[in-house]
């Protein structure tokens, strides 16, 4: 399956062109996801299954992970994002 089909497939079952980016700031994490060294995994993730009936794309901004160090959460958040 192309990426285009996949991403018209996606649009048809959610009626949506809505790209969710994840860009996470712990400082303004919510305080049930404020700690914790997964705590950005956690959060993205919160986020990906809240938004996901909704979206077509996610977009993780490497950089707000880069920047905390968590680039293993990233993957993280990624794999969880593609078995959903």
């Amino acid at each position: 399956m192309t990426f285009t089909s996949k991403m018209r497939a996606i649009w048809s079952r959610t009626d949506s062109m809505l790209c969710v980016g994840l860009d996470p700031a712990p400082a303004k994490f919510p305080a049930a996801l404020a700690d914790g060294p997964d705590r950005i995994a956690r959060f993205c993730i919160a986020i990906a299954d809240a938004t996901a009936p909704y979206a077509c794309a996610f977009k993780p901004q490497i950089a707000y992970f880069a920047a905390e160090r968590a680039e293993d959460q990233l993957e993280a958040v990624c794999a969880h994002i593609r078995r959903a």
